[in-house]
């Protein structure tokens, strides 16, 4: 799923933003990722996900080889790739429904299908009532669920999620973590960078800690 072996990303010569990376994930698992601001997570996710270039290393993710990919692949590399931003980059201009419409139109799915799909995963978030709403007119917590059901709804492979509960209460915040964990169990990979201690727990989760752009921990839970 996920191999990367002494990846560096350097800028100015000398500033090593990931330092000798090297880590090996696999399909369907349960990945937190912690760290200091600045620590790399971020970096470490852009690197992964095609938006940044490693500056020496390999890096295989999804079956590709991401020193080798051309550029006219990458954006079909992403559909197999849910995010989950932390600062929800919903389009304002839309509907809660159509914002979560958007994967599965990139997806090139049939439009009563993809309405289903989007429906049914909005209701498991929370927000079946809220389809014909716009994002500003939405709490913070619910302007995240909308970003988790845009990430899950096409069933991607890989989830990377940045801070995917920091604006949800505690009971929220785990039942969100439960359904992760159901698609996880049919298979989909999640990468969530996360300071809230509440949801880092779990059989078969996986702790990795980063700092200064080196992996010091990497351990299951």
């Amino acid at each position: 799923m996920i191999q990367l072996k002494h990846v560096y990303k350097t800028f100015q010569s000398d500033r090593h933003t990931l330092r000798d990376i090297s880590l090996q994930i696999n399909s369907g698992e349960f990945v937190f990722i912690q760290g200091a601001s600045g620590a790399g997570k971020t970096t470490l996710f852009k690197v992964i996900s095609g938006f940044e270039k490693m500056s020496s290393g390999q890096a295989e993710v999804l079956g590709r080889n991401l020193t080798e990919i051309e550029f006219s692949e990458v954006a079909f590399f992403r559909r197999e790739i849910g995010f989950i931003f932390q600062n929800y980059k919903l389009i304002k201009e839309k509907t809660v429904l159509e914002n979560v419409l958007l994967p599965l139109e990139i997806c090139n799915i049939e439009k009563r299908e993809a309405v289903e799909k989007a429906q049914a995963i909005l209701d498991r978030v929370g927000l079946k009532n809220a389809t014909k709403d716009y994002p500003e007119f939405l709490s913070g917590g619910e302007q995240q669920r909308v970003a988790i059901a845009r990430a899950l709804v096409h069933s991607p492979k890989l989830i990377i999620a940045d801070e995917p509960t920091g604006n949800l209460d505690a009971l929220l915040s785990q039942k969100i973590i439960e359904l992760f964990k159901q698609f996880s169990n049919s298979g989909t990979t999640f990468l969530i960078a996360t300071h809230d201690e509440r949801i880092v727990k779990g059989p078969n989760a996986r702790l990795i800690e980063i700092e200064r752009g080196a992996l010091i921990r990497d351990n299951v839970l």
